[in-house]
């Protein structure tokens, strides 16, 4: 990265990473990296990465292509096809549309509880405000989790995504024992629905067949602690980078407060430009090659969903954030048949927190001289404070 004018540990690659993906696809679109000791494949064309995404048999999915402290293949995240489809077809009614359009009143009094915190102080660190206990409310009350140590489930899921090691060797002992941790959760959880059945995921997962077979115990968990990574983060780190985006582009933040109807469009401009989940793994099976590189079997490669998204050869105008861009197939949600579960509850959960919140803050900018802070992998932002008149 330093060869190519970047530095690993400037916060700028992070706050504004597109002019990196830029000089990453025209200089090196599959590149050979070496992360925490570990070697893999670099993947930034727009071409390329849909083509590994596209082609599970070859770039897998399973156990090795990433270390989140799993002990089994997390489920449907770690299932390639054709198992992968049985478990889908369980879970993707969970997550329908119409069924998550039951779940947007209860969503919105959330919000506007939450946002009912702060009003009328004029300001706030909305990561901490707003965008992490929103998402992490909702999901943990779906799942069946006790919302009550929502606290404490965020440091677990902290401490899998962004564990404050200072070696490579000191993060994985740090994710083994945090997953344990996560997986003892879990286990107290499902032997509680195992004696009384409520109106949760779990007590439905305990109750659901896949080909014929009732799921295990083990497989609920397996289900279960993805859920808990994924719906504790991602729709976290999605909120914090749109707020952050508009509270400095007064100009976008305008005609969301005069257009509401523009929300939804202006959600996945966002998602394209900021991609706040930057990237997802994936293994090789077999030799092969991306883009006329040759790639050994068991090769770790990572697609980068940012960089796809502004790939000049895809996006007209690419560079221009454009709320009324016609056509729109980002994929900050994944693609092929791992695509993102939970993207329609994301969705949701984006668009009536910047509809309440511009309803009643339109009016709000960045704290002055506040610089941001991104974190790696997922576009996190701890501390994002907001100033406005009230």
């Amino acid at each position: 990265m330093s060869d190519m004018g970047f530095e690993v540990d400037d916060p700028e690659l992070t706050r504004n990473p597109q002019a990196m993906y830029k000089i990453v696809r025209d200089t090196m679109p599959v590149m050979d990296v070496d992360l925490e000791n570990r070697a893999m494949k670099v993947v930034s064309r727009h071409e390329d990465v849909i083509a590994v995404l596209r082609d599970p048999e070859t770039f897998s999915s399973g156990v090795d292509a990433v270390e989140i402290g799993q002990i089994r293949p997390l489920i449907p995240l770690q299932i390639d096809p054709p198992e992968h489809a049985k478990y889908r077809k369980l879970l993707d009614p969970l997550f329908a549309p119409k069924r998550i359009a039951l779940l947007e009143p209860a969503t919105r009094a959330l919000v506007d509880d939450l946002i009912d915190q702060v009003v009328d102080d004029g300001q706030c660190n909305f990561h901490a405000a707003i965008a992490e206990p929103l998402p992490s409310t909702v999901f943990l009350q779906l799942l069946g989790l006790p919302v009550e140590r929502t606290q404490e489930f965020i440091e677990l899921k902290d401490g899998i995504i962004r564990p404050p090691a200072t070696s490579p060797e000191e993060r994985s002992e740090m994710v083994k024992e945090t997953g344990r941790r996560i997986y003892a959760v879990l286990e107290e959880v499902i032997a509680e629905r195992q004696h009384e059945r409520r109106e949760d995921f779990i007590s439905q997962f305990l109750d659901a067949e896949v080909d014929g077979h009732r799921l295990t115990p083990e497989d609920v968990q397996d289900i279960g602690y993805l859920f808990f990574l994924a719906g504790l983060d991602t729709v976290t780190a999605s909120l914090d980078c749109m707020l952050a985006f508009l509270s400095q582009h007064p100009e976008h933040r305008r005609r969301l407060v005069d257009d509401p109807d523009l929300i939804p469009h202006a959600i996945e401009e966002m998602l394209r430009w900021e991609t706040p989940v930057t990237g997802v793994v994936r293994i090789t099976t077999t030799d092969t090659e991306i883009g006329g590189c040759p790639v050994a079997a068991h090769t770790a490669v990572s697609t980068m969903l940012g960089s796809a998204n502004t790939d000049e050869s895809v996006w007209p105008e690419v560079d221009t954030v454009d709320f009324d861009r016609e056509v729109n197939k980002h994929i900050a949600f994944g693609g092929g048949v791992h695509r993102c579960l939970g993207s329609h509850l994301a969705r949701m959960e984006l668009r009536v927190t910047l509809e309440a919140w511009h309803e009643r803050i339109p009016d709000y900018q960045l704290a002055e001289g506040a610089e941001l802070v991104y974190s790696m992998g997922l576009r996190q932002v701890d501390e994002l404070p907001l100033v406005w008149n009230h």
